[in-house]
C-alpha cells in the first residue's frame, strides 16, 4: 500500500461520517465535523491518486445530471471532472428543451431523469427562498421515487449553489487555505476578512459570503464579514457564525470599514454581492412578473454600488494586511479594473500577483464534489480506496 494514500485511509478510519452514506449535501453547517474533514480527506486521497495515475472508476456505468439554472463555468466543469473522475457521465437538463415548460412537475421531472442517476447536481442561487427549497423539493421526490419501487436507488444531491450556501465553492476555499497554510491545525486564530466590493452589475448571489462565514467560523478563525450599510447578508446565517465560535473558539464580528477589515489580515475576500432586502424584493417583483419594478430595482442598485467604488482592493489596501502579504481569495471571475472593467473588486496588479493561487483555489472544487459523492455512494469509502489501489489499474495507458 503507497503509504501517502495509507495515511489517507487511516484518517478517514478515524472519523465518523456514516450518516453520510445515502444523504444529501445542501449546507455545510448541516454537516459535522468529522463529516466536512472527510470530505477534505476524501478529496485529497482523490487528487493525489489521480495525479499518480491509480485509476478512481468507481463506476462502470451512470449519470451525473446537472441542473444550472444560473450561469457557470468553473462549477458546471468541476461536477462533470469529479463525475467523470469516478466513472459517470453527465447529462445536463436544458429546462428549456424539457417539458417542464409544458406544466411538468418536480416530482415528474425528479422521477424522469433520475432511472440511472446516481448524482444529481443543482445550482439555482438567483431568488431568495427559492433555490435550497427547490432541491429539498427534487430530494423529496426521488426519494419517493425508490420507496415506491420507481427507482431502484435514490440518487445524491450536491448543491452546486443556491440561495443560501455555495458549500462545494466554500469547501474548495478552505482546501486551499488548508493546503496554503500548512494543516487545517494551522488557521486557528488566523484573521480572514470576508469583505464586500464594488462592481458595476447588479444582483450577484450572497451564498459565497455566506458560505465564507458559515464554513471559515468552524475552525477557530478570526472572521471579520465587511460591508457597506445596506448590504447585509442573510441574518440567520450570522447566527450560525455566532454559534460555530462559541463552539469552535476564534470570532465572528460584522464592520462597515474595509481598512478595518483589512488590517493584520493573513486571507482576504473580497466579493461584490447583492444587499439581502434587495434580493428579498426581486424575489418578489419575479414572481410577481412585474419587470417595470425589475428595470427599476436594477438602477437603483447600480447607482447603490457606485456610492462605493472606494470598496476595491488596491494594492494599498492590500499592505494594510499581515506584513502586506495576505493570501488573496476570489470564486472567480473578479471584476478586474481595467482588465474586465474600469472600475471594480480588484486591482489588476493585485489579481495578477495571486493568479495561480487563485487558480489552484479553484482546482480543489472538482475533488470536493467527487469526494462528496464517494462518501454519499459507498457505505465504507476506506476499503473503497484500499481495492482501488490494490487492482492496479492506471487511469492514463502506460
Amino acid at each position: 500500500m503507497d503509504k501517502t494514500l495509507q495515511s489517507y485511509i487511516d484518517k478517514l478510519n478515524k472519523l465518523n461520517f456514516k450518516e453520510m452514506y445515502e444523504g444529501d449535501f445542501f449546507l455545510t453547517w448541516e454537516k459535522s465535523d468529522d463529516e466536512i474533514e472527510a470530505v477534505f480527506t476524501m478529496a485529497d486521497a482523490l487528487r493525489y491518486m489521480r495525479e499518480n495515475n491509480i485509476s478512481t472508476k468507481v463506476f462502470e456505468s451512470g449519470l451525473g445530471i446537472s441542473l444550472f439554472r444560473d450561469n457557470s463555468t468553473r462549477t458546471r466543469f468541476s461536477f462533470a471532472s469529479a463525475c467523470n473522475l469516478l466513472g459517470l457521465e453527465v447529462q445536463d437538463l436544458d429546462e428549456g428543451k424539457s417539458q417542464i415548460a409544458h406544466g411538468e412537475t418536480v416530482r415528474e421531472t425528479a422521477n424522469m431523469i433520475s432511472f440511472m442517476a446516481d448524482v444529481i447536481g443543482i445550482r439555482d442561487d438567483m431568488y431568495i427562498g427559492k433555490g435550497n427549497k427547490y432541491m429539498h423539493e427534487v430530494v423529496d421526490a426521488v426519494t419517493e421515487g425508490n420507496k415506491d419501487g420507481v427507482l431502484e436507488q435514490k440518487p445524491t444531491l450536491v448543491n452546486l449553489q443556491c440561495d443560501i450556501d455555495h458549500p462545494t465553492q466554500c469547501m474548495a476555499d478552505m482546501l486551499h487555505i488548508i493546503h496554503e497554510l500548512g494543516g487545517v491545525e494551522n488557521l486557528k486564530g488566523k484573521k480572514l476578512a470576508m469583505t464586500w466590493a464594488y462592481s458595476p452589475s447588479y444582483g450577484k448571489p450572497l451564498s459565497v459570503p455566506q458560505g465564507i462565514v458559515g464554513l471559515m467560523t468552524r475552525m477557530g478563525m478570526e472572521v471579520v464579514l465587511a460591508h457597506p450599510e445596506g448590504y447585509e447578508i442573510m441574518p440567520e446565517v450570522e447566527e450560525v457564525a455566532k454559534a460555530n465560535v462559541a463552539r469552535t473558539g476564534g470570532s465572528f464580528r460584522v464592520s462597515n470599514d474595509m481598512a478595518d477589515a483589512f488590517k493584520d489580515a493573513d486571507i482576504v475576500y473580497p466579493k461584490s454581492w447583492a444587499p439581502f432586502a434587495a434580493m428579498e424584493k426581486r424575489t418578489e417583483l419575479y414572481g410577481n412578473g412585474d419587470i417595470e419594478g425589475i428595470n427599476s430595482l436594477e438602477k437603483e442598485l447600480l447607482a447603490q454600488n457606485a456610492n462605493h467604488k472606494d470598496w476595491c482592493c488596491t494594492e494599498e489596501m492590500m499592505k494594510l494586511t499581515k506584513d502586506g502579504k495576505a493570501l488573496y481569495m476570489h470564486c472567480l471571475p473578479a471584476d478586474i479594473n481595467g482588465v474586465s472593467t474600469d472600475e471594480g473588486e480588484v486591482d489588476a496588479s493585485v489579481f495578477d500577483r495571486y493568479r495561480i493561487p487563485l487558480y489552484k483555489e479553484a482546482s480543489f472544487k472538482p475533488y470536493v464534489i467527487a469526494a462528496m459523492i464517494m462518501l454519499a455512494k459507498f457505505e465504507n469509502p476506506s476499503e473503497i480506496l484500499e481495492k482501488l489501489e490494490a487492482r492496479e489499474i492506471n487511469r492514463k495507458f502506460k
